[in-house]
């Protein structure tokens, strides 16, 4: 069995189901479609400062995924020993995404425009499941990712109630997808949102988009590891045929 091959039969094994029956592609956006992670590590880092709360570049990746409303309140508990007030939470989110928005507009993700083309050649639904609610970075789908998702295959932080790591986010997208849980795989570069995928029952692939050792993603859980999105998009064929290769065995 090839390494893909082997990753497949762990998780039929863990999860219970017995084959993939492949409909829908649920993606990440930021480090996934988008470089743009660098932009929004340096924008939390800068505004948090500025708040007398302490957050790094570096942790920021970790934090990757969750809503920014929860990332604020992780940071002020640590400091403050207490919960920091909707105002407050408001009010530094949105400087938050004005300082984002003074960066370069992100470039899509060396490989995520070839990888999208092969998924919809496949007759696939892709899905966008991202913790972003800045309107800015989802209006540059539109353009980016031209006739690939429309607000009916989209889950942002205006739609959930948890958010990464919880399942909640995914489960959605399987909703708007019409598809069960071994009827999607995601793809994820972040450890919160690899743990979100899991938990929500999905073949969960990751791809190390980020400054994070490898091994972080797959001890979140990740069923496969890409070095980045290019090296996925080059092995897709071979992801798509071990797939579908357990539907055929039914």
């Amino acid at each position: 069995m090839s390494p893909i091959q082997q990753a497949i039969a762990r998780y039929l094994k863990s999860s219970g189901h017995s084959y993939i029956n492949l409909k829908a592609v649920l993606f990440d956006m930021d480090g996934v479609l988008f470089d743009s992670m660098p932009y929004h590590a340096d924008a939390w880092h800068t505004v948090m400062e500025r708040h007398g709360l302490h957050l790094s570049r570096e942790e920021a990746f970790l934090h990757e995924g969750r809503t920014g409303a929860s990332t604020i309140n992780i940071v002020y508990q640590r400091q403050f020993g207490k919960d920091a007030t909707p105002e407050m939470i408001e009010e530094i989110y949105a400087e938050k995404s004005r300082e984002f928005s003074k960066h370069p507009e992100p470039k899509r993700m060396p490989g995520a425009w070839e990888l999208m083309q092969k998924v919809k050649a496949a007759s696939l639904t892709p899905i966008l499941v991202t913790g972003s609610g800045q309107t800015s970075l989802l209006e540059r789908l539109s353009h980016s990712y031209p006739d690939t998702f429309d607000r009916a295959h989209m889950v942002t932080a205006f739609d959930v109630k948890w958010g990464k790591p919880h399942p909640e986010p995914y489960l959605l997208g399987l909703q708007k997808a019409h598809a069960a849980p071994n009827e999607a795989i995601v793809v994820e570069n972040a450890p919160i949102g690899v743990q979100a995928g899991v938990a929500a029952g999905i073949f969960t692939i990751a791809v190390n988009t980020g400054p994070l050792d490898g091994q972080v993603l797959l001890d979140a859980g990740a069923n496969l590891l890409f070095p980045s999105m290019q090296a996925f998009c080059d092995q897709w064929e071979q992801v798509i045929q071990a797939i579908r290769e357990t539907a055929s065995r039914q």
